[in-house]
């Protein structure tokens, strides 16, 4: 088992060689204006996450045809103009004069998503609270069958589908006094590239940054767990008893596996950690224990508990509405 998990480990940090990518700034410009490419959203209705639309989120994202969403390829580029459109029917601005955060990665052009949801309070808008979850995957992976596109169902389409559910709750309700930004992130699976590449440019412009929450691997339900998810940096903030204190449970817990490989570090909220020294942790329910097709071709959308996901994004909006709404930001790190 220790192998296996270094092994997990091992793949988390460095990522997959990528698969084929649109290295022409021409390729990425034409593909940026196919405004009217057809995809399946369709504007959701209820302001709380259902399983449906979450499937139906997740089902597009981690479909074949998006050929695992590799930074740079096409398939991203589908993947993004998916997002925008949400974003759009959403009423969710642009952070931005556009959606897309753009950066070059050794040639390759990519971008972030960013969406900005206004806070109501004159003064606590000014504070911002990102919710974060990164939209690329590795393309493909060892060969199955004959299969070798990595869909990235848990990884990360869940966790993206799940921001987005968050989003359209808040830009419905218009409940948050603090602002509230939107981040999908690209080149995660890179390094962790577009995290970082949104984190320094937010720090030059010198935003108030309250809190960064990011989501990664959501698909599934811990076994035996007394929580519904784990916190990556458990012990370096008072985040997870806010959060607890917030929903009335013990919705997030410690994780050993987390502790043990510092997953802290490995995800997309570990660059605003480091520019900005404040709280800004993953929330996650997947580990080694209960998913055993992590950058495999076999993460696949019919794999994924929508009951589950539903459940966590629902339990989950209501301490993101009392971060947004306290008079003091009462999420700190544990040595102040």
């Amino acid at each position: 088992m220790k192998n296996v998990v270094f092994l997990f480990i091992l793949i988390f940090v460095i990522g997959c060689k990528s698969s084929t990518v649109i290295a022409n700034k021409e390729d990425v410009r034409k593909l940026s204006n196919i405004d009217d490419i057809e995809t399946p959203f369709k504007p959701i209705k209820n302001t709380l996450a259902t399983s449906e639309e979450l499937k139906a989120i997740v089902s597009y994202l981690a479909s074949d045809e998006l050929q695992g969403r590799d930074t740079g390829s096409e398939g991203i580029g589908k993947a993004a103009i998916y997002i925008e459109n949400f974003f759009k029917q959403n009423n969710i601005k642009p952070y931005f004069k556009t959606y897309r955060d753009s950066f070059n990665l050794k040639g390759i052009d990519a971008y972030n998503l960013v969406g900005f949801i206004e806070g109501n309070d004159n003064n606590l808008k000014n504070e911002i609270i990102i919710l974060g979850a990164h939209y690329d995957h590795i393309g493909s992976a060892k060969k199955v069958g004959d299969d070798t596109i990595a869909n990235g169902a848990n990884d990360n389409a869940a966790g993206t589908s799940g921001v987005l559910e968050i989003a359209e709750y808040f830009a419905a309700t218009k409940g948050n006094k603090r602002s509230i930004m939107i981040a999908l992130f690209s080149a995660e699976e890179k390094g962790l590239k577009g995290s970082e590449h949104l984190a320094k440019k937010l720090k030059t412009d010198a935003i108030d940054l309250y809190t960064m929450l990011n989501f990664e691997m959501i698909g599934v339900p811990f076994k035996d767990r007394p929580y519904d998810a784990f916190l990556t940096g458990y012990d370096l903030t008072n985040m997870s008893a806010k959060i607890n204190e917030y929903t009335n449970s013990n919705f997030t817990g410690f994780s050993e596996v987390s502790k043990k490989y510092d997953l802290f570090k490995h995800s997309d909220n570990y660059p605003f950690y480091q520019e900005f020294k404040l709280p800004c942790q993953t929330i996650s329910s997947c580990d080694l224990s209960n998913y055993d097709y992590y950058h495999h071709v076999d993460d696949e959308a019919d794999k994924l508990d929508y009951d589950h996901m539903a459940s966590l994004i629902n339990k989950v909006i209501p301490a993101i509405e009392s971060m947004c709404n306290t008079p003091t930001k009462e999420i700190k790190m544990t040595h102040e």
